[in-house]
């Protein structure tokens, strides 16, 4: 009787494997391979089914002695060659990740390169569309302040000059951010250390940049996306982690490029801010996606009150 049930019960999963074997056939784009084992499966499910036959009928086991054998033959031979086979069906998936995981980086390539060219459009539109106007109305401005006016008239228009001044250097600084022409004319380091003198300037933070570096110049879309990491990383610590000090590390480790961040700041909870959204805060979904379309590597640690750690890896020239 338990022999019974356990041959019931064989039966039931030998034709749950034929089912599932049989589903998956389509997602394996019929290969042959895949639809030698799925017989297979088959064969044995019948074989399973006619085994119970003497359990029910008066067919005795003599009876199909012959099929049987035949059976277990086909049987085999169907395992043997498709599993001999089966190799294709991994070089099929992995054809199909490579092709997935170019297709993300090229995509994730034209939304960064997409994004400079609006930079660059805008800074170019800003410094040769407002630059000249402004440097007009300081000429006019300087011309006036030679007049002769009265005490009231000339503090007007020597506030009217500071403004004007004001604004000229708003204008540039807006400009090399959007596009830094640094980067452009002399590279990713040079323009880190024109970045980080300028916050250093201000004596909110203290920013270290530590380097062997000189003014080696890499891939256009390595430098601008690491450049863009790394002063994101900046902006991230003086709005959020209230620290007084940044610690950055860029040296070469063969065709590697890495780079080590460290702040002094409050820390966070790294899994949920890096699953918050690019719009709600500290952007780390950018970063994240930044680094991926140069098949980089990135980890970020961090606990309260023991800051943060960004460790970066990229190929210096992206292929």
């Amino acid at each position: 009787m338990i022999l019974k049930i356990l041959f019931v019960i064989a039966i039931i999963l030998q034709f749950f494997a034929v089912g599932v074997a049989i589903k998956l056939t389509r997602v394996t784009k019929y290969n042959s391979s895949w639809m030698l084992l799925t017989l297979g499966f088959i064969l044995m499910a019948v074989m399973r089914l006619v085994e119970f036959l003497p359990y029910v009928s008066t067919v005795k086991p003599q009876d199909y002695r012959e099929i049987f054998v035949w059976g277990g033959v086909i049987t085999s031979l169907a395992f043997a060659i498709g599993v001999f086979m089966i190799q294709k069906i991994f070089k099929y998936m992995k054809k199909v990740e490579d092709s997935r995981r170019l297709t993300e980086k090229m995509f994730l390539n034209t939304i960064i390169q997409t994004e400079e060219k609006e930079r660059k459009r805008f800074a170019k539109d800003l410094h040769d569309g407002l630059g000249p106007l402004l440097s007009s109305v300081k000429m006019s401005v300087s011309s006036l302040s030679q007049m002769k006016h009265d005490e009231s008239s000339r503090e007007i228009v020597e506030n009217t000059e500071i403004v004007i001044n004001e604004a000229i250097k708003s204008l540039k600084e807006i400009s090399d951010n959007l596009s830094p022409h640094i980067l452009n004319n002399f590279g990713l380091v040079r323009a880190l250390n024109n970045f980080t003198n300028k916050i250093n300037i201000t004596k909110t933070i203290r920013i270290n940049l530590l380097t062997e570096l000189k003014d080696e110049r890499f891939d256009d879309n390595v430098e601008v996306v690491l450049y863009r990491v790394i002063c994101e990383l900046i902006n991230n610590t003086i709005k959020h982690a209230q620290a007084k000090k940044i610690n950055i590390s860029l040296n070469k480790d063969g065709e590697y490029l890495n780079i080590v961040y460290k702040d002094d700041g409050k820390g966070f909870d790294v899994d949920n801010v890096i699953n918050q959204p690019a719009s709600s805060g500290m952007g780390f979904s950018n970063i994240y996606s930044r680094i991926n379309s140069l098949k980089g590597e990135i980890n970020i640690e961090s606990e309260h009150k023991k800051g943060t750690l960004v460790t970066i890896k990229v190929l210096m020239h992206d292929e």
